[in-house]
């Protein structure tokens, strides 16, 4: 009853109980009908007076015949036209028990057959269905419409309610977890106001800035794609209520992955910001808005592209150890590969697929663009001898990474689709092991 499942099914929920735990039993689970929309199937036997103003309609079973399929005074009727007079100190249920073969027989000569369409059981519109089953088993039902949507309908308006009750769920565990939120918000801001205190007002016009800034984007690369890694021990935990909810049929790995998704959108947009704002004015990078902008949404697609890796890793790791020994493996490859220790006309060809999975290459060539694109034309470095004589310009620095092209928003696109990526590739791994967990 935890997950609210659409049809909750019961075996005799009331045997053993005293009559007034009985009857609070089956108060309980008319509101459950009531308040939720659900169905219930249970068997129950010797229900009293108080619990039959419950049941709307009764289903009789008998050698695997219907005998009954109706109200209680449909019942009463049935006997009374059989001759029979129900005594004072019995209801119709229990004295149909008594004379249940003739009722079988007057049953199996009367009962038509059901349509292909037509419900087993009608609502009562007083109350919400509750069938019952005194030989066999009863029925909770909720009024609803078959008609009102078809198949895949359906399925879109049950995926939105999964996403939406896993989107509340996620947002549950980042508010109790407040040292995880509190956690990354200082890591952002102190890695952020510590990198930019010591790259404050950078150089500009010399030739040693352009190593600097080079050496300031690799380092927040690796902060920032680093920075993900404490999240493993939970994804880890909620891996194994995952497997067990998912191969249940509590919900969809797909609703799981796109929930997972939207809610820490907005959270590590957040965590972007903060590192992003006083990085980026502490050291003084290039002045305009736009440039600046641009800068946050490539810091937001380092960390999402960090996230999805580590969510991914997580899924085929068995534990903590080797989950964490697999990451830190991971990038320090991508870092290795990504143009800045080693260019790509020296990397081997047997190794050279790796410059371009690597996950620091795209964004590192970004911001390098972003910072110098718009001074491709500006000197930046002069002749010792003669002022007039320019040595570097902001395209020979874009030239000597193999930008000689903007390239921006390709790259932007290529990070969106590693993010993207490697949470298919998640969605893969679970949705195989859960198939196969049999919990």
């Amino acid at each position: 009853m935890i997950h609210n499942p659409p049809i909750l099914l019961l075996d005799e929920p009331t045997s053993g109980l005293d009559s007034t735990s009985a009857l609070h039993v089956i108060e309980l689970l008319s509101s459950l009908v009531r308040a939720k929309k659900r169905t219930v199937v249970l068997s129950i036997h010797q229900p009293g007076y108080r619990i039959l103003r419950y049941i709307s309609k009764f289903l009789i079973l008998s050698n695997g015949s219907v005998v009954h399929n109706g109200s209680l005074e449909s019942l009463e009727e049935s006997i009374t036209k059989l001759g029979f007079q129900i005594p004072m100190q019995l209801n119709a249920l229990e004295f149909s028990m008594e004379i249940i073969s003739r009722l079988q027989d007057s049953s199996s000569k009367t009962t038509p057959q059901l349509e292909e369409n037509e419900p087993l059981f009608s609502p009562n519109p007083m109350c919400p269905a509750v069938e019952e089953n005194i030989a066999g088993a009863g029925i909770f039902q909720s009024q609803y419409n078959k008609n009102m949507m078809d198949s895949f309908g359906k399925f879109c308006y049950a995926n939105l309610v999964e996403i939406f009750f896993l989107c509340s769920r996620f947002w549950k565990i980042i508010y109790r977890t407040k040292q995880l939120f509190l956690a990354r918000t200082m890591q952002a801001l102190v890695g952020g106001f510590g990198l930019g205190s010591v790259y404050i007002k950078i150089r500009k016009d010399e030739e040693g800035g352009v190593a600097e800034r080079l050496g300031l984007f690799a380092f927040s690369l690796s902060f920032l794609l680093s920075s993900t890694v404490e999240a493993l021990p939970i994804y880890l935990q909620e891996r194994r209520v995952l497997m067990k909810e998912s191969s249940r049929g509590a919900y969809r790995i797909s609703s799981y992955m796109i929930a997972n998704t939207f809610v820490f959108l907005p959270f590590l947009f957040v965590i972007s910001i903060l590192f992003a704002v006083p990085v980026y004015w502490l050291v003084g990078l290039n002045p305009s808005v736009g440039a600046f902008a641009f800068f946050a949404l490539v810091v937001w697609l380092i960390v999402l592209m960090a996230s999805s890796l580590v969510l991914f890793l997580s899924a085929v790791s068995p534990d903590f150890i080797s989950g964490n020994s697999l990451i830190c493996t991971v990038l320090g490859a991508f870092f290795l590969f990504s143009g800045y220790f080693i260019t790509k006309d020296s990397i081997p060809k047997y190794w050279i697929f790796m410059y371009y999975v690597s996950l620091y290459r795209y964004p590192l060539d970004a911001l390098i663009t972003n910072e110098y694109w718009n001074k491709r034309n500006e000197c930046l470095s002069f002749s010792s001898s003669s002022y007039s004589k320019c040595l570097t310009t902001g395209f020979d620095v874009l030239k000597s990474r193999g930008l000689e092209r903007d390239e921006r928003w390709i790259n932007v696109g290529i990070m969106l689709g590693f993010f993207i990526f490697y949470r298919l590739l998640c969605w893969l791994i679970l949705a195989r092991k859960a198939s196969k967990t049999t919990i």
